[in-house]
């Protein structure tokens, strides 16, 4: 091997230490700054708490967490069928001049930044609740629209990489069984490459999760458990985001304990994830 490749080579495998390094040292911030307010409290109550109150270090994100809960699990109801609907028809039916309109546009769509589908849901959204149900509009489902839009793209995108991964064989002998072309997306394609549509909805939760700026604008910034869609909603990157710039002492804690938990949501499901993309590959294989 030539000196100049192994330089190379060095310098790829100290440019993805780095990247490790970067996100180890994350975590240790996050955790190292969050545990105080856990340990006063405890992690249950700290989790099951159902009042969040700085003013008298009543710290429980019990609120928060439904909230965010109920913004995301909406926001996949309405985003799933769409996406992957959009992803079978790339796939398997849009002719190429269709593809080449519908794909740059969803391309567009993930490229625009959250604030923008804030002010979308605040001008269009937010409005269009209140003169259909009535209430402020801020609530659990503005959010979980915006939210669908948002995380449309990821769903669409690597739903149509793993319908497009199913070998043609399988295509090729339903048909020569005499299944219709429908017959054979819905009844072939799709439940071979379940594993990867799964994995797109897991990455669509992991964004609407994390997502910060449009559930600001949308949600209300309420911490109490919503009774229904209607109701305003502080899901929990809202209220770090919210109070982050007055917050000190135990509050600032708590608020970083907050980041603790979302971390470990985001690790699960990103686990989830990369044991799903095994279970592909050795199905590939």
């Amino acid at each position: 091997m030539h000196v100049k490749e192994k330089i190379v080579q060095s310098s790829l495998f100290i440019c993805a230490l780095s990247s490790i390094a970067i996100i180890l040292l994350i975590i240790f911030f996050i955790i190292n700054e969050g545990l105080p307010a856990i340990s006063r409290r405890g992690i249950l109550d700290f989790i099951l708490g159902g009042e969040w109150n700085a003013t008298y270090s009543v710290y429980g994100i019990l609120p928060m967490i439904v909230g965010t809960l109920a913004v995301t699990l909406l926001s996949l109801l309405i985003s799933v069928p769409l996406g992957v609907g959009c992803a079978i028809l790339l796939a398997e039916i849009a002719p190429p001049w269709a593809r080449d309109i519908i794909k740059p546009a969803i391309g567009t769509l993930a490229g625009i930044p959250s604030v923008i589908y804030g002010f979308f849901g605040l001008v269009v959204i937010v409005p269009w609740i209140v003169a259909q149900f009535g209430g402020t509009g801020v609530s659990v489902l503005a959010c979980g629209i915006v939210l669908a839009i948002m995380v449309l793209p990821t769903i669409i995108s690597v739903s149509e990489d793993a319908l497009r991964s199913v070998p043609r064989e399988y295509r090729e002998g339903a048909i020569a069984i005499g299944a219709t072309p429908w017959q054979t997306v819905t009844g072939i394609v799709v439940p071979a490459a379940s594993s990867g549509i799964v994995a797109s909805i897991i990455l669509a939760m992991g964004r609407a999760i994390g997502e910060t700026m449009a559930v600001l604008m949308v949600g209300g910034s309420v911490v109490a458990i919503p009774d229904s869609i209607f109701s305003p909603v502080a899901p929990m990157t809202a209220v770090i985001a919210l109070e982050f710039s007055y917050a000190s002492g135990e509050h600032l804690s708590a608020l970083y304990a907050i980041g603790i938990v979302l971390l470990l949501i985001i690790m699960l499901l990103n686990s989830v994830i990369h044991v799903m993309n095994s279970r592909r590959g050795m199905e590939r294989a």
